[in-house]
Protein backbone atom coordinates (compact mmCIF):
# COMPACT_ATOMS: atom_id res chain seq x y z
CA UNK A 1 0.00 0.00 0.00
CA UNK A 2 2.99 2.41 -1.11
CA UNK A 3 5.45 3.50 -3.25
CA UNK A 4 8.47 1.39 -3.32
CA UNK A 5 11.74 3.48 -2.55
CA UNK A 6 14.74 3.75 -5.40
CA UNK A 7 18.02 4.08 -5.49
CA UNK A 8 19.86 5.28 -8.72
CA UNK A 9 22.32 2.62 -9.77
CA UNK A 10 25.43 3.37 -12.33
CA UNK A 11 27.20 0.41 -13.14
CA UNK A 12 30.31 0.47 -14.71
CA UNK A 13 33.03 -2.29 -16.35
CA UNK A 14 35.28 -2.76 -19.22
CA UNK A 15 33.52 -2.47 -22.71
CA UNK A 16 34.34 -6.19 -24.15
CA UNK A 17 32.26 -7.16 -20.94
CA UNK A 18 29.29 -5.03 -21.81
CA UNK A 19 26.92 -7.60 -24.35
CA UNK A 20 27.25 -10.55 -21.53
CA UNK A 21 26.64 -8.01 -18.74
CA UNK A 22 23.13 -6.73 -20.81
CA UNK A 23 22.00 -10.39 -20.64
CA UNK A 24 22.39 -10.89 -17.02
CA UNK A 25 21.01 -7.91 -15.84
CA UNK A 26 18.21 -8.90 -18.68
CA UNK A 27 18.01 -12.28 -16.76
CA UNK A 28 17.91 -10.57 -13.08
CA UNK A 29 14.84 -8.52 -13.93
CA UNK A 30 15.77 -5.81 -11.20
CA UNK A 31 16.57 -2.58 -12.72
CA UNK A 32 14.32 0.17 -15.11
CA UNK A 33 16.92 1.78 -17.49
CA UNK A 34 17.97 4.99 -17.36
CA UNK A 35 19.10 6.51 -20.97
CA UNK A 36 22.76 7.68 -20.83
CA UNK A 37 22.90 7.59 -24.90
CA UNK A 38 19.10 8.46 -26.48
CA UNK A 39 18.40 5.14 -28.07
CA UNK A 40 18.23 5.78 -31.85
CA UNK A 41 15.99 2.98 -32.83
CA UNK A 42 15.40 3.86 -36.45
CA UNK A 43 19.07 2.80 -36.70
CA UNK A 44 18.16 -1.01 -35.57
CA UNK A 45 16.03 -2.99 -37.04
CA UNK A 46 16.42 -4.79 -34.16
CA UNK A 47 13.77 -3.21 -31.98
CA UNK A 48 11.24 -3.24 -34.48
CA UNK A 49 11.01 -7.13 -34.71
CA UNK A 50 9.01 -7.82 -31.65
CA UNK A 51 6.11 -5.15 -32.63
CA UNK A 52 6.32 -6.18 -36.25
CA UNK A 53 5.79 -10.21 -35.34
CA UNK A 54 2.52 -8.77 -32.69
CA UNK A 55 0.93 -7.16 -35.78
CA UNK A 56 1.43 -10.29 -37.80
CA UNK A 57 -0.12 -12.31 -34.99
CA UNK A 58 -3.03 -10.01 -34.78
CA UNK A 59 -3.06 -10.40 -38.27
CA UNK A 60 -3.04 -14.58 -38.57
CA UNK A 61 -5.32 -14.53 -35.53
CA UNK A 62 -8.47 -12.48 -37.59
CA UNK A 63 -7.93 -15.02 -40.21
CA UNK A 64 -11.63 -16.38 -39.78
CA UNK A 65 -10.01 -20.05 -41.64
CA UNK A 66 -6.92 -21.26 -39.80
CA UNK A 67 -4.49 -24.20 -40.81
CA UNK A 68 -3.70 -27.25 -38.29
CA UNK A 69 -0.89 -25.45 -36.22
CA UNK A 70 2.99 -26.41 -36.90
CA UNK A 71 4.91 -27.18 -33.56
CA UNK A 72 8.05 -28.10 -34.98
CA UNK A 73 10.03 -25.19 -35.16
CA UNK A 74 13.65 -26.76 -35.96
CA UNK A 75 13.28 -24.72 -39.51
CA UNK A 76 11.39 -22.21 -38.70
CA UNK A 77 12.47 -18.35 -39.24
CA UNK A 78 10.52 -15.71 -37.22
CA UNK A 79 11.46 -13.30 -39.15
CA UNK A 80 10.95 -14.59 -42.56
CA UNK A 81 7.33 -15.48 -41.56
CA UNK A 82 6.69 -12.38 -40.30
CA UNK A 83 8.21 -10.39 -43.40
CA UNK A 84 5.94 -12.69 -45.55
CA UNK A 85 2.44 -12.40 -43.10
CA UNK A 86 3.00 -8.54 -43.61
CA UNK A 87 3.73 -8.88 -47.08
CA UNK A 88 -0.05 -10.40 -47.09
CA UNK A 89 -1.58 -7.98 -45.59
CA UNK A 90 -0.43 -5.19 -47.59
CA UNK A 91 -0.97 -6.87 -50.89
CA UNK A 92 -4.28 -7.86 -49.59
CA UNK A 93 -4.96 -4.14 -48.49
CA UNK A 94 -4.02 -2.66 -51.73
CA UNK A 95 -6.01 -5.59 -53.55
CA UNK A 96 -9.02 -4.69 -51.65
CA UNK A 97 -8.60 -0.90 -52.34
CA UNK A 98 -8.33 -1.70 -56.19
CA UNK A 99 -11.34 -4.00 -55.82
CA UNK A 100 -13.67 -1.54 -54.22
CA UNK A 101 -12.42 1.17 -56.79
CA UNK A 102 -12.86 -0.85 -59.51
CA UNK A 103 -16.62 -2.10 -58.08
CA UNK A 104 -17.40 1.93 -57.80
CA UNK A 105 -16.14 2.68 -61.09
CA UNK A 106 -18.63 0.33 -62.78
CA UNK A 107 -21.41 1.22 -60.88
CA UNK A 108 -20.84 4.59 -62.17
CA UNK A 109 -20.38 3.71 -65.67
CA UNK A 110 -23.21 1.24 -65.66
CA UNK A 111 -25.92 3.45 -66.73
CA UNK A 112 -23.97 4.28 -69.91
CA UNK A 113 -23.62 1.02 -71.28
CA UNK A 114 -20.68 -0.60 -72.73
CA UNK A 115 -19.04 1.32 -74.95
CA UNK A 116 -15.44 2.77 -76.66
CA UNK A 117 -15.23 6.46 -76.83
CA UNK A 118 -14.13 6.90 -80.35
CA UNK A 119 -11.29 8.66 -81.68
CA UNK A 120 -11.23 12.60 -83.14
CA UNK A 121 -10.85 11.45 -86.71
CA UNK A 122 -13.79 9.39 -86.51
CA UNK A 123 -16.61 12.64 -85.75
CA UNK A 124 -14.77 15.01 -87.62
CA UNK A 125 -13.19 16.42 -84.22
CA UNK A 126 -15.97 16.19 -81.89
CA UNK A 127 -16.32 14.84 -78.54
CA UNK A 128 -18.86 13.54 -76.44
CA UNK A 129 -19.46 15.01 -73.10
CA UNK A 130 -21.65 13.15 -70.28
CA UNK A 131 -23.95 14.51 -67.74
CA UNK A 132 -25.95 13.17 -65.06
CA UNK A 133 -29.04 15.76 -65.22
CA UNK A 134 -32.17 15.32 -62.76
CA UNK A 135 -35.55 15.51 -64.83
CA UNK A 136 -36.85 19.02 -63.49
CA UNK A 137 -33.72 20.19 -65.18
CA UNK A 138 -33.94 18.91 -68.32
CA UNK A 139 -35.88 22.08 -70.05
CA UNK A 140 -32.88 23.92 -69.34
CA UNK A 141 -30.46 22.34 -71.59
CA UNK A 142 -29.67 25.03 -74.28
CA UNK A 143 -31.81 24.34 -77.58
CA UNK A 144 -28.79 24.93 -79.85
CA UNK A 145 -26.85 21.85 -78.24
CA UNK A 146 -27.07 18.66 -79.84
CA UNK A 147 -27.58 15.71 -77.46
CA UNK A 148 -28.90 12.22 -76.76
CA UNK A 149 -30.00 10.61 -73.67
CA UNK A 150 -28.71 7.25 -73.32
CA UNK A 151 -30.56 6.29 -70.09
CA UNK A 152 -32.69 7.47 -67.68
CA UNK A 153 -34.04 6.47 -63.79
CA UNK A 154 -36.46 7.84 -61.68
CA UNK A 155 -34.12 11.14 -60.76
CA UNK A 156 -32.05 11.43 -63.23
CA UNK A 157 -31.35 11.49 -67.13
CA UNK A 158 -27.81 10.45 -68.62
CA UNK A 159 -27.42 13.15 -71.30
CA UNK A 160 -24.55 12.98 -74.02
CA UNK A 161 -23.58 16.13 -75.54
CA UNK A 162 -21.90 16.28 -78.79
CA UNK A 163 -20.01 18.93 -79.54
CA UNK A 164 -16.07 20.11 -80.20
CA UNK A 165 -15.70 22.38 -76.79
CA UNK A 166 -17.11 21.62 -73.78
CA UNK A 167 -20.31 23.53 -73.39
CA UNK A 168 -20.70 26.49 -71.27
CA UNK A 169 -21.59 26.36 -67.83
CA UNK A 170 -24.96 28.31 -69.00
CA UNK A 171 -25.46 25.82 -71.46
CA UNK A 172 -25.97 22.82 -69.09
CA UNK A 173 -27.58 22.95 -65.44
CA UNK A 174 -25.20 20.47 -64.21
CA UNK A 175 -21.38 19.92 -64.21
CA UNK A 176 -19.72 17.33 -66.29
CA UNK A 177 -19.25 13.92 -65.45
CA UNK A 178 -15.78 12.59 -66.08
CA UNK A 179 -16.13 8.91 -67.29
CA UNK A 180 -12.56 8.33 -68.35
CA UNK A 181 -11.35 6.38 -71.42
CA UNK A 182 -11.70 2.39 -70.40
CA UNK A 183 -14.86 0.93 -71.08
CA UNK A 184 -17.17 -0.91 -69.32
CA UNK A 185 -16.11 -4.47 -70.56
CA UNK A 186 -12.81 -3.22 -69.53
CA UNK A 187 -13.56 -2.66 -66.28
CA UNK A 188 -14.93 -5.85 -65.62
CA UNK A 189 -12.17 -7.51 -67.03
CA UNK A 190 -10.18 -5.78 -64.49
CA UNK A 191 -12.15 -6.47 -61.59
CA UNK A 192 -12.02 -9.94 -62.39
CA UNK A 193 -7.97 -10.14 -62.35
CA UNK A 194 -8.07 -8.22 -59.32
CA UNK A 195 -10.80 -10.70 -57.34
CA UNK A 196 -8.77 -13.83 -58.24
CA UNK A 197 -5.38 -12.22 -57.17
CA UNK A 198 -7.18 -11.57 -53.82
CA UNK A 199 -8.63 -15.17 -53.43
CA UNK A 200 -5.25 -16.84 -54.25
CA UNK A 201 -3.50 -14.04 -51.16
CA UNK A 202 -6.58 -14.69 -49.30
CA UNK A 203 -5.56 -18.45 -49.24
CA UNK A 204 -1.99 -17.13 -49.20
CA UNK A 205 -2.86 -15.87 -45.56
CA UNK A 206 -4.63 -19.31 -44.65
CA UNK A 207 -1.87 -21.30 -45.19
CA UNK A 208 0.44 -18.49 -42.97
CA UNK A 209 -2.00 -19.53 -40.06
CA UNK A 210 -0.63 -22.68 -39.45
CA UNK A 211 2.45 -20.75 -38.05
CA UNK A 212 0.53 -19.22 -34.78
CA UNK A 213 1.53 -21.36 -31.96
CA UNK A 214 5.23 -21.50 -33.01
CA UNK A 215 5.57 -17.64 -33.27
CA UNK A 216 3.43 -17.14 -29.97
CA UNK A 217 6.16 -19.40 -28.59
CA UNK A 218 8.95 -17.22 -30.31
CA UNK A 219 7.33 -13.81 -29.46
CA UNK A 220 9.05 -13.70 -25.78
CA UNK A 221 12.38 -14.70 -27.27
CA UNK A 222 11.37 -11.59 -29.86
CA UNK A 223 10.68 -8.84 -27.41
CA UNK A 224 13.45 -10.29 -25.45
CA UNK A 225 15.84 -9.34 -28.26
CA UNK A 226 14.52 -6.17 -29.13
CA UNK A 227 14.59 -4.70 -25.59
CA UNK A 228 18.54 -6.04 -25.24
CA UNK A 229 19.02 -4.23 -28.74
CA UNK A 230 16.98 -1.16 -27.27
CA UNK A 231 19.83 -1.15 -23.73
CA UNK A 232 22.89 -1.54 -25.73
CA UNK A 233 22.07 1.59 -27.13
CA UNK A 234 20.58 3.56 -23.86
CA UNK A 235 24.85 2.10 -22.73
CA UNK A 236 27.11 4.99 -22.15
CA UNK A 237 30.59 4.12 -23.86
CA UNK A 238 34.05 5.87 -23.40
CA UNK A 239 37.47 5.27 -23.95
CA UNK A 240 36.90 1.51 -23.47
CA UNK A 241 34.78 1.57 -20.41
CA UNK A 242 30.91 0.84 -20.39
CA UNK A 243 28.21 2.78 -18.00
CA UNK A 244 24.95 1.48 -17.51
CA UNK A 245 22.44 3.15 -15.03
CA UNK A 246 18.80 2.56 -13.59
CA UNK A 247 16.48 2.61 -11.06
CA UNK A 248 16.75 0.12 -8.31
CA UNK A 249 13.96 -0.97 -5.73
CA UNK A 250 16.02 -0.99 -1.87
CA UNK A 251 15.27 -4.90 -1.45
CA UNK A 252 16.83 -5.98 -4.06
CA UNK A 253 20.00 -3.82 -3.35
CA UNK A 254 21.97 -6.20 -1.90
CA UNK A 255 21.30 -8.71 -5.14
CA UNK A 256 22.77 -6.00 -7.65
CA UNK A 257 25.49 -5.78 -5.08
CA UNK A 258 26.58 -9.15 -5.04
CA UNK A 259 26.10 -9.20 -9.02
CA UNK A 260 28.37 -6.63 -9.27
CA UNK A 261 31.01 -7.94 -7.14
CA UNK A 262 30.49 -11.06 -9.20
CA UNK A 263 31.27 -9.41 -12.73
CA UNK A 264 33.80 -7.42 -11.39
CA UNK A 265 31.91 -3.94 -12.10
CA UNK A 266 31.85 -0.79 -10.44
CA UNK A 267 28.57 0.35 -8.99
CA UNK A 268 27.88 4.06 -7.49
CA UNK A 269 24.29 3.90 -5.19
CA UNK A 270 22.71 7.12 -5.16
CA UNK A 271 19.79 8.93 -3.64
CA UNK A 272 16.92 10.28 -6.05
CA UNK A 273 17.47 14.07 -6.20
CA UNK A 274 14.69 16.90 -6.41
CA UNK A 275 15.95 17.05 -10.09
CA UNK A 276 15.44 13.43 -10.63
CA UNK A 277 11.77 12.01 -12.18
CA UNK A 278 12.18 8.35 -10.55
CA UNK A 279 9.61 5.60 -12.40
CA UNK A 280 6.46 4.45 -9.89
CA UNK A 281 6.48 1.29 -8.78
CA UNK A 282 3.37 0.02 -6.40
CA UNK A 283 3.33 -2.18 -3.80
CA UNK A 284 0.22 -3.52 -2.88
CA UNK A 285 -1.24 -6.87 -0.98
CA UNK A 286 -2.24 -9.65 -3.43
CA UNK A 287 -5.92 -9.35 -2.62
CA UNK A 288 -5.82 -5.63 -3.19
CA UNK A 289 -3.67 -5.54 -5.98
CA UNK A 290 -6.36 -5.05 -8.51
CA UNK A 291 -6.92 -1.37 -7.29
CA UNK A 292 -3.12 -0.80 -8.46
CA UNK A 293 -4.05 -2.24 -12.17
CA UNK A 294 -7.29 0.23 -12.01
CA UNK A 295 -5.02 3.29 -10.75
CA UNK A 296 -2.40 2.60 -13.77
CA UNK A 297 -4.54 2.25 -16.33
CA UNK A 298 -5.64 6.05 -15.71
CA UNK A 299 -2.93 7.68 -14.36
CA UNK A 300 0.49 6.22 -12.44
CA UNK A 301 0.99 8.48 -9.60
CA UNK A 302 4.67 10.41 -9.24
CA UNK A 303 6.96 9.14 -7.33
CA UNK A 304 7.30 11.71 -4.50
CA UNK A 305 3.60 11.33 -4.07
CA UNK A 306 1.54 8.74 -2.57
CA UNK A 307 -0.52 5.19 -3.78
CA UNK A 308 -4.25 5.80 -4.06
CA UNK A 309 -4.71 1.63 -5.28
CA UNK A 310 -6.33 0.84 -1.67
CA UNK A 311 -8.76 3.91 -1.51
CA UNK A 312 -9.68 3.15 -5.39
CA UNK A 313 -10.56 -0.65 -4.65
CA UNK A 314 -12.17 0.16 -2.04
CA UNK A 315 -14.18 3.28 -3.10
CA UNK A 316 -14.53 1.48 -6.60
CA UNK A 317 -16.53 -1.38 -5.27
CA UNK A 318 -18.95 0.53 -3.16
CA UNK A 319 -19.82 3.08 -5.72
CA UNK A 320 -20.49 0.26 -7.92
CA UNK A 321 -22.81 -1.34 -5.78
CA UNK A 322 -24.64 1.83 -4.75
CA UNK A 323 -25.16 2.30 -9.03
CA UNK A 324 -26.23 -1.42 -9.19
CA UNK A 325 -28.45 -1.69 -6.07
CA UNK A 326 -29.47 -4.75 -7.17
CA UNK A 327 -28.96 -8.19 -5.61
CA UNK A 328 -30.47 -9.99 -8.58
CA UNK A 329 -28.20 -8.18 -11.18
CA UNK A 330 -25.31 -8.75 -9.11
CA UNK A 331 -26.03 -12.42 -8.34
CA UNK A 332 -26.01 -12.53 -12.01
CA UNK A 333 -22.65 -10.56 -12.68
CA UNK A 334 -21.41 -13.23 -9.47
CA UNK A 335 -22.43 -16.26 -11.94
CA UNK A 336 -20.83 -15.04 -15.12
CA UNK A 337 -17.99 -14.46 -13.47
CA UNK A 338 -17.45 -18.13 -12.29
CA UNK A 339 -18.23 -19.22 -15.26
CA UNK A 340 -14.77 -17.32 -16.49
CA UNK A 341 -12.98 -17.58 -13.01
CA UNK A 342 -10.65 -20.04 -14.51
CA UNK A 343 -9.81 -17.98 -17.46
CA UNK A 344 -9.39 -14.86 -15.69
CA UNK A 345 -6.69 -16.66 -13.72
CA UNK A 346 -3.89 -17.00 -16.68
CA UNK A 347 -1.97 -13.95 -15.81
CA UNK A 348 -1.36 -12.23 -12.65
CA UNK A 349 -2.91 -9.03 -14.14
CA UNK A 350 -5.97 -11.40 -14.50
CA UNK A 351 -5.90 -12.34 -11.29
CA UNK A 352 -6.03 -9.29 -9.56
CA UNK A 353 -8.89 -7.94 -11.54
CA UNK A 354 -10.70 -11.42 -11.32
CA UNK A 355 -10.34 -10.17 -6.96
CA UNK A 356 -11.49 -7.03 -7.55
CA UNK A 357 -14.51 -8.30 -9.55
CA UNK A 358 -15.43 -10.82 -7.21
CA UNK A 359 -15.21 -8.16 -4.38
CA UNK A 360 -17.18 -5.85 -6.32
CA UNK A 361 -19.94 -8.20 -6.77
CA UNK A 362 -19.78 -9.35 -3.26
CA UNK A 363 -20.54 -6.08 -2.09
CA UNK A 364 -23.26 -5.20 -4.61
CA UNK A 365 -24.80 -8.24 -3.51
CA UNK A 366 -24.71 -7.10 0.16
CA UNK A 367 -25.79 -3.72 -0.73
CA UNK A 368 -28.85 -5.24 -2.99
CA UNK A 369 -30.25 -7.44 0.00
CA UNK A 370 -30.15 -4.10 1.93
CA UNK A 371 -31.94 -2.25 -0.36
CA UNK A 372 -34.18 -4.89 -0.95
CA UNK A 373 -33.77 -4.94 -4.87
CA UNK A 374 -34.25 -8.05 -6.60
CA UNK A 375 -34.50 -7.50 -10.76
CA UNK A 376 -37.36 -5.09 -9.98
CA UNK A 377 -38.86 -7.05 -7.50
CA UNK A 378 -39.14 -6.12 -3.77
CA UNK A 379 -39.65 -8.49 -1.17
CA UNK A 380 -42.88 -8.59 1.18
CA UNK A 381 -42.04 -6.39 4.32
CA UNK A 382 -43.00 -9.59 6.12
CA UNK A 383 -40.39 -12.25 4.67
CA UNK A 384 -37.12 -12.66 5.44
CA UNK A 385 -35.71 -10.77 2.92
CA UNK A 386 -37.89 -7.80 3.42
CA UNK A 387 -37.11 -7.67 7.12
CA UNK A 388 -33.44 -7.43 6.58
CA UNK A 389 -33.83 -5.01 3.87
CA UNK A 390 -32.37 -1.28 5.47
CA UNK A 391 -32.52 1.00 2.84
CA UNK A 392 -35.50 2.05 0.21
CA UNK A 393 -34.33 3.13 -2.65
CA UNK A 394 -37.32 5.26 -3.47
CA UNK A 395 -36.80 7.50 -0.45
CA UNK A 396 -35.68 10.37 -2.13
CA UNK A 397 -34.20 12.35 0.89
CA UNK A 398 -32.89 9.54 2.73
CA UNK A 399 -31.22 8.29 -0.79
CA UNK A 400 -29.41 11.78 -1.75
CA UNK A 401 -28.12 11.97 2.44
CA UNK A 402 -26.88 8.90 1.80
CA UNK A 403 -25.30 9.38 -1.47
CA UNK A 404 -24.07 12.67 -0.25
CA UNK A 405 -22.37 11.90 3.26
CA UNK A 406 -20.23 8.92 1.07
CA UNK A 407 -19.11 12.39 -0.98
CA UNK A 408 -18.24 14.18 2.21
CA UNK A 409 -16.25 11.14 3.73
CA UNK A 410 -14.73 10.68 0.16
CA UNK A 411 -13.47 13.95 -0.24
CA UNK A 412 -13.03 14.40 3.39
CA UNK A 413 -10.29 11.36 3.07
CA UNK A 414 -8.69 12.84 -0.09
CA UNK A 415 -7.86 15.91 1.83
CA UNK A 416 -6.39 14.44 4.98
CA UNK A 417 -4.47 12.28 3.04
CA UNK A 418 -2.65 15.54 1.17
CA UNK A 419 -2.85 16.73 4.46
CA UNK A 420 -0.40 13.98 5.80
CA UNK A 421 1.19 13.72 3.04
CA UNK A 422 2.66 17.76 3.85
CA UNK A 423 2.89 17.52 7.05
CA UNK A 424 5.84 18.83 7.09
CA UNK A 425 4.39 21.92 5.93
CA UNK A 426 2.11 24.54 7.16
CA UNK A 427 -0.32 23.91 4.19
CA UNK A 428 -1.58 20.58 6.00
CA UNK A 429 -3.83 22.95 7.99
CA UNK A 430 -5.50 23.78 5.07
CA UNK A 431 -6.25 20.74 3.85
CA UNK A 432 -7.88 20.32 7.34
CA UNK A 433 -9.29 23.46 6.59
CA UNK A 434 -11.61 22.05 3.64
CA UNK A 435 -12.28 18.73 5.55
CA UNK A 436 -14.00 21.10 8.27
CA UNK A 437 -15.87 23.20 5.37
CA UNK A 438 -17.28 20.39 4.10
CA UNK A 439 -18.01 18.55 6.70
CA UNK A 440 -19.64 21.56 8.75
CA UNK A 441 -21.41 22.19 5.47
CA UNK A 442 -22.80 18.73 5.04
CA UNK A 443 -24.04 18.77 8.91
CA UNK A 444 -25.65 22.08 8.76
CA UNK A 445 -27.60 20.81 5.88
CA UNK A 446 -28.73 17.51 6.71
CA UNK A 447 -29.36 18.92 10.68
CA UNK A 448 -31.30 22.08 8.90
CA UNK A 449 -34.66 19.66 9.11
CA UNK A 450 -34.22 19.04 13.11
CA UNK A 451 -35.33 21.77 15.60
CA UNK A 452 -31.73 21.72 17.26
CA UNK A 453 -29.96 24.91 17.29
CA UNK A 454 -27.12 24.13 19.17
CA UNK A 455 -26.39 21.32 16.58
CA UNK A 456 -26.69 23.89 13.84
CA UNK A 457 -24.53 26.47 15.70
CA UNK A 458 -21.83 23.95 16.25
CA UNK A 459 -21.91 23.63 12.96
CA UNK A 460 -21.58 26.99 11.64
CA UNK A 461 -18.32 27.03 13.80
CA UNK A 462 -16.99 24.13 12.30
CA UNK A 463 -16.91 25.75 8.77
CA UNK A 464 -15.54 29.07 10.06
CA UNK A 465 -12.66 27.13 11.65
CA UNK A 466 -12.25 25.54 8.56
CA UNK A 467 -12.33 28.76 6.45
CA UNK A 468 -10.28 30.43 8.64
CA UNK A 469 -7.31 27.67 8.56
CA UNK A 470 -8.39 27.62 4.54
CA UNK A 471 -7.46 31.49 4.56
CA UNK A 472 -4.13 31.44 7.06
CA UNK A 473 -2.86 28.06 5.56
CA UNK A 474 -2.87 27.81 2.47
CA UNK A 475 0.14 29.48 1.08
CA UNK A 476 3.33 28.25 1.26
CA UNK A 477 5.24 31.63 2.11
CA UNK A 478 6.75 32.23 5.35
CA UNK A 479 5.48 33.97 9.01
CA UNK A 480 8.55 35.99 8.98
CA UNK A 481 7.09 39.82 7.50
CA UNK A 482 3.97 41.24 7.49
CA UNK A 483 4.67 41.47 3.97
CA UNK A 484 4.42 37.64 3.58
CA UNK A 485 1.72 37.42 6.35
CA UNK A 486 -0.51 39.55 3.97
CA UNK A 487 0.65 37.28 0.68
CA UNK A 488 -0.51 34.31 2.99
CA UNK A 489 -3.81 36.14 3.67
CA UNK A 490 -4.15 36.98 -0.49
CA UNK A 491 -3.45 33.47 -1.31
CA UNK A 492 -6.07 32.04 1.17
CA UNK A 493 -8.56 34.11 -0.08
CA UNK A 494 -7.84 33.43 -3.87
CA UNK A 495 -8.22 29.61 -2.63
CA UNK A 496 -11.68 30.03 -1.27
CA UNK A 497 -12.59 30.53 -4.65
CA UNK A 498 -12.29 26.54 -4.79
CA UNK A 499 -15.66 26.45 -2.54
CA UNK A 500 -18.05 26.44 -5.72
CA UNK A 501 -16.02 23.22 -7.04
CA UNK A 502 -16.12 21.62 -3.81
CA UNK A 503 -19.98 22.31 -3.53
CA UNK A 504 -19.93 20.59 -7.02
CA UNK A 505 -17.88 18.30 -6.21
CA UNK A 506 -20.11 16.50 -3.79
CA UNK A 507 -23.22 17.22 -5.52
CA UNK A 508 -21.61 14.81 -8.41
CA UNK A 509 -22.07 11.70 -5.67
CA UNK A 510 -25.54 11.65 -6.36
CA UNK A 511 -25.10 10.44 -9.04
CA UNK A 512 -25.07 7.35 -7.17
CA UNK A 513 -28.81 7.38 -6.12
CA UNK A 514 -30.02 8.79 -9.52
CA UNK A 515 -28.43 5.58 -11.36
CA UNK A 516 -29.61 3.04 -8.87
CA UNK A 517 -32.66 4.71 -8.99
CA UNK A 518 -32.41 4.64 -12.89
CA UNK A 519 -32.01 1.02 -12.99
CA UNK A 520 -34.34 -0.06 -10.27
CA UNK A 521 -37.18 1.84 -12.59
CA UNK A 522 -35.85 0.06 -15.64
CA UNK A 523 -36.35 -3.16 -13.66
CA UNK A 524 -39.95 -2.16 -12.33
CA UNK A 525 -40.76 -1.27 -16.13
CA UNK A 526 -39.81 -4.62 -17.47
CA UNK A 527 -41.85 -6.32 -15.46
CA UNK A 528 -45.00 -4.23 -15.47
CA UNK A 529 -44.87 -4.70 -19.15
CA UNK A 530 -44.42 -7.80 -19.58
CA UNK A 531 -47.59 -8.76 -16.34
CA UNK A 532 -49.09 -6.46 -19.14
CA UNK A 533 -48.73 -8.27 -21.70
CA UNK A 534 -49.24 -11.88 -20.26
CA UNK A 535 -52.70 -10.77 -19.23
CA UNK A 536 -53.48 -9.13 -22.51
CA UNK A 537 -52.65 -12.01 -24.60
CA UNK A 538 -53.82 -14.88 -22.96
CA UNK A 539 -51.40 -18.06 -24.41
CA UNK A 540 -49.30 -16.09 -26.70
CA UNK A 541 -48.77 -13.42 -24.04
CA UNK A 542 -46.67 -16.02 -22.07
CA UNK A 543 -44.04 -16.02 -24.99
CA UNK A 544 -43.90 -12.27 -25.57
CA UNK A 545 -43.87 -11.73 -21.68
CA UNK A 546 -40.76 -14.20 -21.18
CA UNK A 547 -38.78 -12.29 -24.44
CA UNK A 548 -39.26 -8.91 -22.99
CA UNK A 549 -38.00 -9.96 -19.58
CA UNK A 550 -34.71 -10.99 -21.30
CA UNK A 551 -34.87 -8.60 -23.82
CA UNK A 552 -35.49 -5.92 -20.94
CA UNK A 553 -33.00 -7.18 -17.89
CA UNK A 554 -30.79 -8.01 -20.66
CA UNK A 555 -30.27 -4.34 -21.69
CA UNK A 556 -30.43 -3.23 -18.04
CA UNK A 557 -27.60 -5.49 -17.17
CA UNK A 558 -25.55 -4.16 -20.00
CA UNK A 559 -26.56 -0.16 -18.71
CA UNK A 560 -25.54 -0.87 -15.04
CA UNK A 561 -22.39 -2.25 -16.28
CA UNK A 562 -21.69 0.34 -18.19
CA UNK A 563 -22.55 2.87 -15.46
CA UNK A 564 -21.23 1.49 -12.80
CA UNK A 565 -17.45 1.24 -13.84
CA UNK A 566 -17.57 4.15 -15.82
CA UNK A 567 -19.25 6.24 -13.33
CA UNK A 568 -17.34 4.55 -10.47
CA UNK A 569 -13.89 5.25 -11.82
CA UNK A 570 -14.98 8.59 -12.34
CA UNK A 571 -15.92 9.97 -9.00
CA UNK A 572 -12.49 8.17 -8.26
CA UNK A 573 -10.60 9.94 -11.04
CA UNK A 574 -12.22 13.32 -11.29
CA UNK A 575 -13.50 14.18 -7.52
CA UNK A 576 -11.41 11.94 -5.38
CA UNK A 577 -7.71 12.89 -7.59
CA UNK A 578 -8.79 16.65 -7.73
CA UNK A 579 -8.69 16.69 -3.68
CA UNK A 580 -5.49 14.62 -3.17
CA UNK A 581 -3.55 13.42 -6.55
CA UNK A 582 -1.88 16.11 -8.46
CA UNK A 583 1.19 15.07 -9.97
CA UNK A 584 1.49 12.53 -12.88
CA UNK A 585 4.07 9.80 -12.79
CA UNK A 586 5.35 6.61 -15.04
CA UNK A 587 5.33 3.08 -14.29
CA UNK A 588 8.70 1.46 -13.23
CA UNK A 589 9.36 -0.97 -16.29
CA UNK A 590 12.04 -3.74 -15.39
CA UNK A 591 14.61 -4.47 -17.62
CA UNK A 592 13.74 -8.40 -17.64
CA UNK A 593 13.70 -11.53 -19.96
CA UNK A 594 9.96 -12.60 -20.76
CA UNK A 595 10.85 -15.83 -22.62
CA UNK A 596 12.01 -18.62 -21.16
CA UNK A 597 15.07 -19.64 -22.82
Amino acid sequence: MAIVKLKKVTLCGLRDAKTQVLIDLQRIGVLHLIPMHTPLSSESTECYQAEQVIEALKYLNQCPNKRHQMHSSDQFDLDAITQEVLSVKSSIRSLSDQQDALKKRIEEIEPWGDFQLPGQEEVAGLKLWFYIVPKRLMSDIAENLIWQCVYQDNQFAYVVVVAETEPQNSAMPVARTHTGSISLLQLRHQLTEVTLALEDMQAERESLTRWIAVMILHLNEATDNSELALAERMTLYESGVFAIQGWLPEKDLDRLKAFADQRQLAILIEEPTSVDKPPTLLDNPAELAGGEEVVNFYQTPAYQGWDPSVAVFISFTLFFAMILSDAGYAAVFGLILLLKWKALGQTEKKKRLRFLAATTIGVALFWGILTGGYMGFSPPPESFLGRIKVFDINDFDQMMALSMGVGVIHISVANLILAYQHKQSSSAFGSVGWVLIVCGGFGWWFLSRYDNQLLIDTCYGVMGAGFAMLILFSSERPFDSWKNFGGRLLDGLKNTVRITQLFGDVLSYMRLFALGLASASLALTFNQLAVQVYHAMPGLGLLFSIIILLFGHGLNLVLCLMSGVVHGLRLNFIEFYNWSVSDEGYPFKAFAKKGGR
